[in-house]
């Protein structure tokens, strides 16, 4: 009987930097997945390539040290409002988490803001309908400025995103209308809250009195 002789796998080790060695022989994958021998990659590429993962080293580090001190920093603060709650039997900053700390000397301070994240359900387009029934309605005698800021209010970006803000401005405008206040009603029913995203900033100013300077931790802003 003769014996199947099974052919060897070739060995392939990550030799790091993006080196893989196969058999020995060291190569490169590119970006469609092939394997490319090392001796044919031009050097300015082979120095690119090392410049990005030197650079992607540090910044994966430095992201998992800011995951830490995100989640070490909402820790602290909650400890805080429960260690109030116990004392006096009441949370500190109302019902949404709202929260500022501040250091005794007035020097240091932490605000802590959750911000609601709104969507818009099928009411807004009869809103704008009605709206526009209104500009029609009301022709020569509309108010230029309640025209550019209802453009305005219902113009969406690239991202497909309403301009809120607008939005509201709308319905805060006092307009003697029927039609107008059942746009707004439309508007108001439209708004739905699908969660919260909470936001921690950091401050600190020279003496009293002074102007606060934000503490950046945005890389581009920093």
């Amino acid at each position: 009987m003769n014996e199947q002789v099974v052919p060897a796998q070739p060995e392939i080790k990550e030799a790091g930097d993006g080196v893989i060695n196969v058999n020995g022989a060291e190569f490169m994958q590119d970006a469609g997945g092939r394997l490319v021998p090392l001796a044919l990659v031009k050097p300015q590429r082979l120095l690119e390539d090392q410049t990005v993962r030197k650079i992607l080293g540090y910044a994966e580090k430095l992201s998992a040290e800011i995951r830490r001190f995100r989640g070490h920093t909402s820790d602290d603060v909650t400890t805080f409002i429960e260690t109030l709650a116990e004392e006096y039997g009441a949370s500190r900053g109302g019902a949404k988490g709202n929260v500022t700390l501040t250091s005794f000397d007035g020097l240091l301070k932490v605000t802590v803001q959750v911000q609601d994240l709104l969507t818009f359900g099928p009411e807004l387009k009869i809103a704008k309908s009605l709206v526009d029934e209104c500009i029609t309605a009301w022709a020569e005698g509309a108010n230029d400025k309640v025209r550019v800021l209802v453009d305005y209010a219902f113009q969406v970006d690239k991202e497909g995103r309403i301009n809120r803000s607008a939005l509201f401005q709308l319905r805060s405008l006092d307009i003697e209308d029927d039609t107008w206040r059942t746009a707004m009603d439309a508007l108001t029913d439209a708004i739905r809250v699908i969660g919260s995203k909470e936001y921690v900033r950091f401050y600190s100013r020279k003496k009293p009195g002074a102007p606060w300077q934000a503490v950046t931790i945005d890389l581009a802003a920093a």
